[in-house]
């Protein structure tokens, strides 16, 4: 089945922003988490919405997505799969007896495949960075066999019919005339080996299943979506290849009053209407603890405040984000019959006298938006 385009995976146009596509990633990935949404196909559609970020997020894969979208242009003849001919080599193969194409050896050293771990982490978690030990099932080579799939004592022969190359030359008659097909051996399902008596331990296969430990350095500044490679941990390699690797992607669960964009962090402070007229000293919380912010007399809701360097450390380096400090102005619900006095006495004499030009200007707005002006 075809792959959806990314594009349409998140909901956005060609031309979005990386802030779009960000916010679009963030909340398909709150909706579909497997944490959260236990439908059955929740854990395919995050997948799927981490996959279009991982490329639309990235400058490079972008442009290379734009131009050939999920066709490998690498792959030759446009991607395209010829069925029973395999690819490139067993064409040539068919048509001039197998004498060009180039034979993998089946013994030859193989990187060993890559693993994938998902880490949830907290805001400050994310914020700060932090070690811990991850446990993750792999394959490790059998210490009974020591990797050969051999019974101890005894020995691995070399497959008699492909004598050792893990592939079988097949003849076929054509319109055409005699074609030579190249076949992976299934006697030694390409392995080039036969072993007549295999390791009790792991059945022949050379390796186990095993739960490993491994500690990861989560760095400061990481953020949701965004993913850490240890290098060697993946699957052992085969016939004495280097390890695969493990890509650890991280999950950042929200925070109940800090939201964060990038490396800078947001949060709402709620303030009277009187802090709001007077003026006032207010504490503010940050990731690195209280500050003190001094919010001027005549300040509106919606206003916003910035604390240098009080947000997140750039995971590359790159300096520190800021905490922005947006006022929010709190008309309180439940009044004294003093409170409501004073109210009134202020609304009487703020009528009689003439608002300044700031509110002059703004209070005739809005009697020319009723008038129609």
């Amino acid at each position: 089945m075809s792959k959806r385009d990314y594009y349409e995976v998140l909901g956005v146009s060609k031309g979005a922003s990386k802030d779009e596509v960000k916010k679009a990633y963030r909340k398909l990935s709150k909706q579909y988490h497997p944490d959260i949404n236990k439908a059955e196909d929740a854990n395919d559609k995050f997948k799927e919405i981490t996959e279009a970020y991982e490329v639309l997020s990235d400058e490079q894969k972008k442009a290379h997505y734009d131009q050939f979208g999920h066709t490998d242009p690498n792959q030759g003849f446009g991607g395209q799969d010829f069925g029973g001919f395999g690819g490139f080599e067993d064409i040539f193969s068919t048509f001039f007896g197998g004498g060009g194409g180039r034979r993998r050896d089946p013994n030859a050293p193989r990187q060993g495949s890559d693993l994938q771990y998902t880490m949830t982490l907290s805001f400050e978690e994310a914020v700060f960075g932090k070690e811990t030990i991850i446990e993750i099932p792999r394959e490790e080579t059998c210490d009974t066999c020591s990797g050969s799939g051999a019974k101890p004592g005894t020995k691995v022969n070399t497959c008699s019919h492909c004598h050792g190359t893990g592939q079988l030359n097949v003849e076929q008659n054509t319109a055409f005339g005699r074609m030579v097909n190249r076949r992976t051996c299934h006697h030694c399902q390409g392995t080039g080996k036969i072993i007549p008596e295999k390791c009790s331990t792991c059945s022949g296969a050379g390796k186990v299943q095993k739960r490993k430990k491994i500690e990861v350095k989560v760095p400061a500044g990481i953020d949701d979506g965004q993913q850490l490679r240890v290098t060697g941990q993946g699957e052992p390699g085969f016939n004495g290849g280097p390890a695969g690797d493990l890509y650890v992607v991280f999950r950042v669960r929200e925070h109940e009053f800090f939201e964060r964009e990038g490396d800078d962090i947001y949060c709402e402070m709620p303030i009277t209407f009187a802090q709001a007229a007077l003026g006032d000293e207010i504490e503010v919380p940050t990731v690195h603890g209280k500050v003190k912010l001094k919010v001027p007399a005549g300040t509106q809701t919606g206003t916003r405040f910035r604390l240098k360097g009080k947000g997140v450390q750039n995971v590359r380096g790159y300096g520190q984000g800021d905490q922005h400090v947006v006022i929010l102005l709190i008309t309180p619900r439940k009044l004294t019959e003093k409170q409501k006095q004073l109210l009134r006495e202020f609304s009487d004499i703020s009528g009689q006298n003439a608002p300044d030009e700031q509110e002059d200007g703004f209070f005739a707005k809005v009697k020319r938006a009723f008038k129609g002006d």
